[in-house]
């Protein structure tokens, strides 16, 4: 399982490494103004609905289905039950691009209002996202090739696809004078991206013998299972997707350069997110699902708590570096070109804000799937839309007075009580059992975490001043010496609490 997550997070990491060269690209060349609030939008739309269709609900209704037919009937019956649902998700995409594209001002108007008093950012937004939502139906043809993979335990090709979003948005803004501006650059960038990851994974499913085809549609008893697991997965995203609606609508109503902070601050605490949670998560699930179908419960509780475990050990310096120096990580990595000193202040509020939450995001992956593996996706919707509710009425009370983040804010809220109810609820029903030192072992991650913050908070003005002679990027000079300092303390602290408690055995 160690293997498998290193194997994910690996990938996922160059992904998330080359969407920071992306993102400082897009800072030099598009700013923080109207040509990337548009672009923002344009991006946010299609992912909005690639969430509610596709990756989170889809695997949590897909893998165990999967799993459970393959175990119980055999590859040929898991292959037909999966292109019987391959062609039912084309179908539905199909249509539902068709729908969009001439409505496209109408969902633009409804999802961002406050766009419709500057007609020339209203204009480009329509325009841009036209082009952008095409990718919707590739992510999702994607989604489906990915999850026969994971299924199979071939987690390598699904994890690296992503890093062709980044490759194709670096190179569409390297010959951006081609277009009308750079933000149409950045559109084409997205949807050539949607196929090329598309082909890429049709490849690798080919050569696993789990590539999915257009068959007769027909709803079957399994198909029937599937769907009927699938309905409470789609309304657990789109609650998720409401709240960030609800930040795509707010942000449109505040001053030019909201969207543009809730962009790059969101960037980089996607970095963890991405790595850990979805890393760990990818593996956890099917591991989950095959071992309660082959009956060993005590097997399944071994590998959620050894997940805990490692998103706790990986996260926390994340946390602690996004709240000890939000400022000096945003504007050493962004200030550069048409991305100024004002805009670098207004996106690390907006990542203080996020930091508070992360710790609660990147676990929630871990909880979720006590139920999802047991084919209880009701109760993680409901927990979901609770949340969200707390979440969403959170940001209609703080977004005149906090801006960007105070939305933020919200959303770190809504993610604490999402996987407080998971983990409450889990325990009572016996179907998460937290190892026995896994309190301990958490205390001792967080009091390495806080010290290693409170160094590179002290550390930062002393090495800033010590780099201000580098000829070259002076401020990125400084957070390496500041991340150096800090990851020496908390390793050192980590692995000392750790063995002397014994408790790095959680971690084996």
């Amino acid at each position: 399982m160690f293997r498998k997550i290193l194997s994910v997070g690996g990938f996922t990491l160059l992904s998330r490494l080359s969407g920071f060269v992306r993102d400082i690209v897009l800072a030099a060349v598009l700013g923080a103004g109207p040509l990337m609030d548009a672009f923002s939008v344009a991006l946010r739309l299609p992912n909005h609905f690639r969430a509610i269709f596709g990756e989170g609900a889809f695997n949590q209704a897909y893998i165990p289905a999967y799993a459970r037919v393959r175990q119980q009937a055999g590859q040929a019956a898991a292959a037909l039950f999966a292109d019987r649902v391959f062609t039912l998700n084309l179908i539905v995409q199909i249509v539902l691009l068709g729908l969009a594209l001439p409505f496209m001002p109408e969902v633009v108007r409804l999802l961002a209002p406050g766009f419709a008093h500057d007609p020339q950012r209203f204009e480009l937004a329509v325009a841009l996202t036209r082009i952008t939502f095409p990718y919707l139906l590739f992510i999702t043809l994607v989604t489906l090739l990915s999850a026969n993979l994971n299924a199979i335990d071939k987690f390598a090709a699904a994890a690296a696809a992503p890093i062709l979003l980044n490759l194709c948005l670096i190179a569409a803004l390297t010959v951006a004078f081609l277009f009308p501006n750079a933000a149409y650059a950045a559109a084409w960038g997205v949807v050539i991206s949607g196929f090329l990851q598309w082909l890429v994974l049709a490849l690798a499913a080919r050569r696993a013998n789990v590539a999915a085809a257009v068959v007769r549609p027909r709803v079957d008893l399994d198909v029937k299972a599937f769907l009927k697991a699938f309905g409470p997965a789609v309304i657990g995203s789109a609650g998720v997707q409401i709240a960030l609606f609800a930040d795509t609508i707010i942000a449109s109503l505040l001053p030019a350069g909201a969207y543009s902070a809730l962009y790059y601050a969101g960037g980089l605490y996607q970095l963890p997110i991405g790595v850990i949670a979805i890393g760990v998560g990818t593996v956890l699930l099917p591991t989950m699902s095959r071992l309660l179908a082959a009956g060993d419960v005590a097997g399944s509780d071994r590998a959620q708590n050894r997940a805990v475990a490692l998103t706790l050990i990986a996260a926390a310096p994340f946390a602690a570096a996004f709240l000890a120096v939000p400022e000096l990580i945003v504007s050493a990595l962004f200030e550069r070109g048409r991305f100024d000193a004002a805009a670098s202040q207004a996106a690390a509020a907006v990542l203080f804000a996020y930091a508070i939450g992360l710790p609660a995001i990147v676990m929630i992956r871990t909880q979720v799937s006590s139920f999802q593996a047991r084919g209880d996706t009701t109760t993680p919707m409901l927990v979901s839309l609770a949340a969200i509710a707390a979440n969403v009425a959170l940001k209609l009370l703080l977004w005149r007075d906090w801006g960007a983040p105070g939305l933020a804010l919200a959303t770190a809220a809504g993610a604490w009580i999402n996987v407080g109810a998971l983990f409450v609820l889990g325990v009572q029903r016996g179907w998460t059992r937290p190892a026995r030192g896994l309190s301990g072992f958490a205390a001792i991650v967080v009091l390495a975490a806080v010290l290693a913050g409170l160094a590179a908070r002290l550390s930062a003005p002393s090495l800033l001043a010590a780099t201000a002679w580098f000829p070259l990027q002076p401020r990125l000079a400084a957070l390496a010496c500041v991340g150096a300092v800090a990851a020496a303390i908390y390793l050192a602290i980590a692995a000392l609490g750790l063995k002397l408690s014994r408790l790095a055995r959680l971690l084996r």
